[in-house]
Order: structure tokens, then C-alpha cells, then sequence
């Protein structure tokens, strides 16, 4: 699968990341195992970029980009990604689009946090 990382987005990740070998395009709809949503409204359009200091083996689907930084994707993200993805940075927001439209208009960046049984329990449906 194919991204075009848009210089500016290409510009932003690198000035807000400290660790560009490890990104990840991951789901934060609540479904994803990085995803702090608690229950979810919006299902399969809503992204963000993990930055994590180690590889993520359910993340292992590289995505070949234009640009110098490597990034990758996982299964369950892969049904929402379509022909033509690009990943840009406009109006002080990453934005994710395909050939259908824009995907997510305002993508984040995240360090990976592993939600407990306890934090999951508090988040509840409060999301949404």
C-alpha cells in the first residue's frame, strides 16, 4: 500500500516526534489498542500517528511513502485505507485522505499508552 507524505506533513511529524523510526497510521476510534476513546461515534475515521521507541508486531504493514520517514499500518486500519492515500498537513492539521475524500481532518500524534481494565471501566461510554 502507498502514501504520498506531503512535505509540510513530512515537515510537522519531524519537528513533533522525537523518534521517527517507529510511526505508526493506527485507528483512534476506540477499537484500536492505542486508541484512549472510550466508546466511539466514529468508526473507521478517525486516525492517529503512534510514535513509539519499539516495533509493534500487529503494526507491521509497511506503507511505502515518497519521503524519508517510514511508517506503518496494521490489519484492522488496512480496510478503511483506500487507492490514492496521502497524508498532508493543512490549516495547523495533519489530515488523511484517499481517492473517496478526506478520511480524518485532524489526525494526532500519540505515545502509546496501554489502557488497564481499571481505565477502560472509567472511560466507559463518557466518549460519545
Amino acid at each position: 500500500m502507498n502514501i504520498s507524505i506531503k512535505p509540510a506533513a513530512v515537515d510537522y511529524l519531524k519537528a513533533h516526534t522525537t523518534n521517527q523510526t517507529h510511526l505508526f497510521l493506527a485507528l483512534d476510534d476506540g477499537s484500536s489498542k492505542y486508541s484512549q476513546l472510550g466508546g466511539t461515534c466514529a468508526i473507521g475515521n478517525k486516525f492517529q500517528i503512534v510514535e513509539s521507541p519499539v516495533a509493534d508486531a500487529d503494526y507491521a504493514i509497511t506503507l511505502d511513502t515518497d519521503s524519508d520517514l517510514s511508517l506503518t499500518t496494521g490489519e484492522e486500519e488496512e480496510m478503511y485505507l483506500g487507492h490514492g492515500l496521502v497524508l498532508d498537513f493543512q490549516q495547523a492539521s495533519l489530515v488523511l485522505r484517499d481517492d473517496s475524500g478526506i478520511l480524518d481532518g485532524a489526525v494526532n500524534i500519540s505515545q502509546p499508552v496501554v489502557l488497564t481494565a481499571e481505565m477502560q471501566a472509567a472511560m466507559g461510554d463518557k466518549i460519545c
